[in-house]
């Protein structure tokens, strides 16, 4: 099967206990690197123990007794739906009975990536279980410290992302609520040749079983796309035809196998390919932060320009021509113009709060905070630069609609929750638990003098240029040279 592309290469195994935060960040994470990580899952995590059998295969009666009653997306390995395979809508002990129905099957998988041969059962892959959205109080792992910086997830468990979604149907609310999913599939399942949502960071955690990967560098992706950059190749081992994929032989591909208890990291722009070879459980994750931030904003501008020459034709004729390109962005890719510009003006608050507070406490921010301070600042600077290219890159109007006061911000309950939950996760990162003790079941009103974010002349914000002013002014009101000198570095 391999014979189809040419692999050059594997993914790096490094042990998890022996590396600390910042060398993730300049090994991985700040070259988009992909890495496998052992020995972060070890035997703490419940899902390690509840969720496996003693033969180390998914303990699919678990699920069956305690959450079979919800209702997950199932997918059928054998058929192609456009871009994806078919899904179907199931209950959790109707895909429990379809696994155990397909292990008595006359199923063969005797090829190297798990693909089965001949005319059997429909091969089941449970993908994108929002289970930890839907079992608050069930909590079967602990996120590891290299992925808490998770600007994504933070958020969505305060906020909504957008407001074109089905307000009226329930399912449609859990199905945005989070990017946490448990994936749950035979073997022979997988998954096709995809970059991951918003070209975001993903981290993979297998509980049980044993997954292949193949891996492309961003730099060579456009190799699997057709002539017209519209259509990527769907399975790499597939016959791919010349014709329609000229290059898609010249793509040099990594790959790696991940054993039970490994964490993989999938940077962002990285097409990859899955399979499984055993009957696998894993948890995973889809996040950004600063560091990838420009990698969403791009996808989105690219989106957008696609969605906007696609119904350019009617644009004389509709009333509000970039309402809709604004609302069938939102559908096709998850967010729009819109919801970014909320999501990163929130973020903005969150840090200037969170270093206004470490400020007021610690006189300045040089002191044993000073590793938390310095990642607020680079966020800050991560955020000014992208909404500096908002600015000049796609002419993004103030919308009356869509403003965001950062006054009413700053005083809504939910955002002091926010705010806390963001702050608790650098501290958690950066291994300073008592730099918030004085906060406990304070509000972020009583705790930050609003003086610095009422140095804007005015609170809200419709535009770039908005945000702009805010940080600049913001920051120069807290007249801390660290802190400008770290703003002004990354933007």
């Amino acid at each position: 099967m391999d014979s189809n592309i040419k692999i050059k290469g594997e993914i790096e195994k490094v042990n998890g206990k022996e590396l600390s935060y910042n060398e993730f960040v300049e090994r991985y994470m700040e070259k988009n690197k992909p890495v496998m990580l052992t020995g972060l899952m070890d035997n703490h995590w419940k899902a390690c123990t509840d969720w496996v059998n003693p033969n180390g295969k998914p303990n699919l009666q678990f699920f069956s007794t305690h959450f079979g009653s919800s209702k997950v997306q199932v997918a059928d390995c054998d058929t192609r739906d456009f871009t994806d395979q078919k899904r179907e809508d199931m209950l959790v002990s109707d895909f429990v009975r379809l696994c155990f129905k397909y292990e008595g099957s006359a199923v063969q998988c005797s090829n190297q990536i798990g693909v089965s041969n001949g005319d059997s059962a429909s091969v089941p892959y449970l993908k994108d279980w929002h289970f930890v959205k839907e079992y608050p109080d069930y909590v079967p792992y602990i996120t590891p410290m290299f992925f808490c910086d998770d600007w994504l997830n933070l958020y969505l468990d305060n906020f909504r992302m957008n407001t074109y979604s089905d307000r009226d149907q329930q399912n449609k609310e859990i199905c945005c609520s989070d990017y946490r999913f448990v994936y749950m599939g035979v073997k022979g399942s997988w998954t096709p040749l995809h970059a991951d949502v918003f070209r975001s960071y993903s981290w993979s955690a297998n509980v049980c079983g044993k997954k292949r990967w193949f891996f492309l560098d961003p730099s060579q992706c456009h190799l699997v796309f057709d002539r017209n950059m519209k259509s990527c190749v769907y399975n790499i081992f597939d016959e791919v035809s010349d014709s329609k994929y000229p290059s898609f032989k010249k793509a040099i591909w990594l790959e790696c196998t991940q054993e039970a208890g490994e964490i993989i990291f999938v940077p962002s722009g990285w097409y990859h390919q899955v399979h499984n070879l055993e009957d696998t459980l894993s948890i995973n994750h889809n996040w950004f932060n600063a560091y990838n931030l420009s990698w969403v904003w791009n996808l989105l501008l690219r989106d957008y320009n696609e969605a906007k020459e696609y119904i350019e034709d009617i644009k004389d004729i509709c009333d509000d021509f970039e309402g809709l390109c604004q609302r069938n962005l939102a559908a096709n890719t998850g967010m729009n113009f819109y919801d970014f510009f909320t999501f990163i003006s929130y973020f903005t608050l969150a840090n200037l709060v969170l270093l206004c507070y470490i400020n007021r406490r610690d006189g300045s921010t040089t002191g044993n905070s000073s590793r938390v301070a310095q990642h607020l600042s680079m966020n800050i600077g991560s955020i000014r630069k992208i909404a500096s290219e908002m600015k000049h890159g796609c002419g993004l109007e103030g919308n009356h609609d869509c403003v965001v006061d950062m006054i009413k911000t700053f005083e809504d309950p939910r955002f002091s929750k926010f705010c806390m939950q963001v702050g608790k996760a650098y501290l958690m990162i950066h291994g300073q638990s008592n730099l918030f003790s004085d906060s406990v079941g304070a509000s972020m009103v009583d705790l930050v003098d609003l003086g610095v974010l009422e140095a804007h002349t005015s609170s809200q914000v419709y535009a770039p240029e908005d945000l702009i002013k805010f940080i600049d002014n913001a920051i120069a009101k807290l007249d801390d040279f660290y802190i400008k000198l770290s703003v002004q570095h990354v933007a």
